[in-house]
């Protein structure tokens, strides 16, 4: 943040003309066209944005303005990197430097008029076209904002919270809530804030709060907030106006000032593009959106044999793809989203690693027969990790099929066993029979010899970059960004602390998309236990949301999607699959006592509503993260694991699975299933594979039809029945 320093300034009161020399990079000059915007003002400041709408024919790749003022100063900004003291030089972050033909990007600062007028710049540059001075200024005098205030709708007033505006809940005493048809912040949890943030005195400001869906509510100080009228709630960061394909539309094509105001007329508050309505649903441009979804896994990383003849023990970044180099099926990623499409999913889940964002990690690049790692036919085959998600995701948007961006791991080598930010060993498969993917030598936080260093500040910047793929890749396809993968290695309030986190960085780059946050697991790495309820019922890691009652997330409801994980006991056998002399058995050790599996849906059911099911009830938004299973278990599995069940001779998975579909239809909830593609060991997928371990190992990699078992399931999952 810049502090200005009022003492011996001119005051003078006259607009000053301003030179922004906007030096772009690559193929940027004379591409755009560069406006100032003054997007609120008051009695001493006033917030602007600087726009840089890209009318030319390619991308321009980072740009650099800057610019003088006479007495006003900028107090703080948002958006960009900003520099100097006056005069001031910004420079693109690293999720907005690229601007697609047709775009908008946008950086937002408050200024302090010291005395004077607002100066309202002209603008121009080597990124500026030779039509591109423009300068405007919102009609937001302090006059205007009472004759535009609309009736006052809530006498509570306002929460600046963490920059965005909402209303203060009249009834809620803690936490979020949703009164009057719209999110609200309860005094307590506002107050909470570090400063300069929490309530906004003054209710009859409540046009902002009560008109301006969340994704255009002003993020400026509470003094510009609470005092503008809707017609010019634009003063938000680059992330409301600038970035949008989608609820700000019109800016691709025209004024984003204009397209801004239409969303903030609209009397709904969920009319970002993504949003939760007031029952749970989720909604796409204000219309509920049916969520049919199934995840199609692989760039978070593979794991290789530790003998196998090339890439030994990696962890390749390649999406499972049905066509390899040694059996070229011709199958394409277009055939796999055809199909799928004609069984009725609407939404993929993706999980990737840090490392997916990387183009130049090795274990995305290069033929594994000539010194790379991908097995892919060639027909198929990426260039690298980060090139292949942005391809897929902007395929699903050619197809109308909408994504979940899940981070799975701290690393592509630790994979899904991770359970937090800086995971270390020893890990919970180490002592696994006839388990050969073990990652006891891998860590994120420093605990083995081969590390890929993660934490919170890198956490918040991959979702910052997820955030802004919406932008830079020039889709609207982005459902949602699953935060983390079953964080089952923290407490309830120290996972809900970096969920707020998430969403804070996330709303600074995007605020069309939701947020979703899965639960915690029962116990610790460190053995400390996480309360769950009954210890009757066991949860599964990323299920237990059990502590959410006494400390609700501080994300809006209307952006916020719970997801809990759930199997059965082809992934893990829980105690209470037990009865009798195995009552506090569980896993491995059951196998091994020969212990029959029962399934009590009475006793599910009471484990699932306490670790979440609950808060469906309340009103929260709620997609399954992942569900599923190998409905042949213990048949179609390891050869420790077939050998340790053999006794067990009904489908008890499948029955699981039915089980966990009734209830789901009771309680109105969505879900993915894991998985799409037919590799994961423990539950297979929805297509079948010619890879039967044990009988049919050349068949790996070669998809078969659809598990009609499955899709059959799924069909009664999504038609209620």
């Amino acid at each position: 943040m810049l502090t200005a320093n009022p003492k011996g300034l001119s005051l003078a009161v006259a607009a000053l003309s301003i030179g922004i020399a906007a030096a772009g990079y690559g193929n940027s000059a004379e591409a755009a066209v560069c406006s100032h915007v003054i997007s609120n003002e008051w009695n001493s400041g006033y917030t602007a944005a600087i726009r840089i709408t890209n009318d030319g024919s390619t991308a321009i790749n980072g740009w650099n303005v800057s610019w003088q003022y006479n007495a006003n100063r900028v107090t703080s900004s948002w958006n960009a990197n900003l520099s100097g003291s006056n005069p001031y030089t910004a420079t693109n972050l690293g999720w907005n430097g690229t601007i697609q033909p047709g775009q908008t990007v946008e950086f937002g600062f408050q200024v302090n008029k010291n005395g004077g007028s607002a100066e309202n710049p002209t603008v121009n540059g080597a990124v500026c076209g030779s039509n591109g001075n423009q300068s405007s200024a919102a009609s937001s005098t302090v006059s205007s904002v009472a004759s535009s205030s609309s009736p006052n709708n809530n006498t509570g007033g306002q929460c600046n919270w963490y920059g965005t505006l909402y209303p203060l809940c009249t009834t809620t005493q803690s936490g979020w809530g949703w009164e009057q048809n719209r999110s609200c912040i309860s005094l307590s949890t506002c107050s909470s804030q570090p400063a300069p943030y929490g309530p906004v005195p003054g209710g009859n400001s409540s046009s902002v709060a009560s008109s301006a869906p969340s994704s255009v509510a002003s993020s400026a100080p509470s003094s510009v907030a609470s005092s503008a009228p809707s017609s010019v709630a634009s003063s938000a960061p680059s992330s409301v106006a600038s970035s949008a394909p989608s609820s700000v539309a019109s800016s691709v094509a025209s004024s984003v000032a204009s397209s801004v105001a239409s969303s903030v007329s609209s009397s709904t508050p969920t009319s970002g593009r993504w949003r939760v309505d007031s029952t749970g649903k989720i909604t796409k441009n204000g219309s509920i959106f049916p969520v049919q979804c199934g995840a199609w896994f692989g760039l978070e990383g593979q794991h290789e044999p530790n003998d196998a003849e090339n890439n030994a023990g990696g962890a390749p970044l390649e999406m499972y793809v049905g066509n390899m180099w040694w059996a070229d099926t011709g199958r394409t990623i277009q055939q796999t989203m055809t199909e799928i499409k004609n069984v009725g999913i609407n939404v993929i889940r993706v999980p990737i690693a840090p490392q997916t964002l990387d183009p130049t990690d090795p274990q995305g690049i290069g033929d594994i027969r000539a010194g790379g790692v991908l097995k892919n036919h060639p027909s198929v085959r990426q260039t690298n990790a980060r090139q292949a998600l942005e391809d897929f995701i902007k395929l699903a948007d050619q197809n109308d099929l909408e994504v979940i961006i899940d981070i799975h791991s701290c690393s592509n080598y630790v994979g899904w066993r991770a359970g937090r930010l800086d995971a270390n060993p020893p890990y919970a498969d180490a002592t696994r029979e006839g388990y050969d993917f073990t990652r006891e030598e891998y860590s994120c936080g420093g605990g083995a010899p081969n590390d890929d260093p993660y934490n919170e500040q890198l956490w918040l910047e991959d979702l910052r970059t997820i955030a802004a793929f919406e932008q830079s890749l020039g889709v609207d396809n982005i459902l949602g960004i699953d935060i983390f993968n079953e964080p089952w290695d923290y407490t309830w309030d120290e996972w809900a602390t970096l969920a707020e986190s998430a969403y804070q960085a996330i709303n600074e780059v995007n605020q069309n998309v939701l947020i979703v946050v899965e639960g915690v697991g029962s116990v610790k790495s460190d053995g400390t236990e996480v309360a769950h309820g009954s210890m009757d019922y066991n949860p599964n890691w990323g299920e237990n949301f059990f502590g959410f009652a006494e400390r609700p997330l501080n994300i809006p409801k209307e952006r916020l999607v719970l997801s809990p994980h759930t199997y059965g006991p082809s992934v893990f056998v829980q105690r209470h699959f037990m009865t009798g002399e195995c009552a506090e058995l569980e896993g491995d050790e059951a196998g091994r006592a020969d212990c029959q599996i029962t399934l009590d849906p009475t006793k599910l059911e009471a484990g699932w509503q306490e670790h979440f099911g609950y808060l469906r009830d309340q009103g929260y938004a709620m997609i399954i993260g992942e569900f599923g299973g190998n409905m042949d278990w213990p048949q179609n599995t390891r050869a420790a694991e077939q050998e340790m069940w053999s006794h067990i001779t009904t489908p008890v998975d499948q029955q699981w699975q039915n089980a966990f579909v009734d209830y789901m239809i009771e309680k109105d909830i969505e879900a993915c299933y894991w998985s799409i593609n037919p590799e994961s060991a423990d539950t297979g997928g929805l297509y079948e594979h010619s890879h039967i371990p044990e009988v049919n190992e050349s068949g790996w990699g070669t998809w078969l039809n659809f598990d009609s078992r499955k899709t059959s399931l799924l069909q009664r999952l999504w038609n209620g029945n």
